[in-house]
């Protein structure tokens, strides 16, 4: 298993699947299909911080590398879901070089940062864990309004960030668009090249979400992460279609983006 870092260090693309549903079951089952990462959403999805414990382990177990969106950037929270075992944190709604500052921090060790010590979880499975984490574990900020993309050069000069992460449909809202991913829009598009702009320039990764056809774009686009279905959506589109068949029609792809 490669950790996100790691991929990205040997110059490949990441195809991620996401998590909203609160079980072990089908988080393994989700990081068996073959995902170069699956995310644990504590944010807008339904899980708390021992189902999330539970939910790493299942994801690592399964051979797949285990990140989550924290529910905010809040340094007590990012520890914690790296000491439960992450890889890496989403961050939401950073909107400022200061911001991305307080997001770094949180995720490194001193000198690098203010992480307190305390892998209580992950230790007995990983040695040498402090050299490990500075290696690999991934800060991940997102970028999801007007404000931020226009602060994004400055967001982007802040050490330590590893890939930024757009939220299609809170970038959308800030954009006067509605949530989801609005491509054909002017204000959107051009929000989305300055994004992939801004970070070849800075040499970080950009990521997003983009379900279903948009994945195969977003690549072509520049971006070397991108989330291409979530559990209950794959969930309902797969019994759609089953139900579908049985009765002689067509449900469709059932495609959309979550967020």
């Amino acid at each position: 298993m490669r950790t996100l870092r790691q991929q990205w260090n040997d110059g490949d693309r990441a195809i991620g699947g996401w998590l909203s549903i609160p079980a072990t079951f089908s988080a393994e089952v989700m990081s068996r299909v073959g995902f170069d990462y699956v995310c644990v959403d504590t944010q807008h999805g339904n899980i708390e911080y021992q189902m999330a414990v539970e939910m790493i382990r299942a994801i690592e177990y399964a051979g797949t590398t285990p990140i989550v969106r924290v529910p905010w950037n809040e340094p007590g929270i990012i520890g914690k879901m790296l000491d439960a075992g992450a890889h890496g944190v989403i961050i939401p709604m950073v909107n400022s070089p200061e911001e991305a500052e307080a997001a770094v921090s949180a995720c490194r060790y001193a000198p690098r940062g203010s992480r307190s010590y305390g892998p209580t979880v992950v230790a007995p499975r990983r040695a040498g864990y402090v050299e490990w984490a500075g290696d690999n574990v991934a800060c991940i900020p997102m970028i999801e309004t007007k404000q931020a993309v226009e602060a994004l050069p400055e967001i982007l000069s802040v050490e330590g960030i590893d890939a930024i992460y757009v939220g299609p449909a809170d970038l959308s809202l800030t954009l006067g668009l509605p949530p989801g991913n609005n491509d054909g829009e002017a204000a959107f598009d051009e929000a989305y090249e300055r994004i992939i702009e801004e970070c070849l320039k800075a040499g970080v990764v950009p990521g997003c979400h983009a379900f279903g056809g948009l994945v195969p774009k977003r690549f072509d686009q520049g971006f070397r992460m991108v989330t291409a279905t979530a559990d209950q959506l794959a969930m309902g589109i797969g019994a759609r279609q089953e139900l579908a068949k049985a009765r002689g029609g067509d449900a469709g792809d059932g495609a959309g983006s979550l967020y």
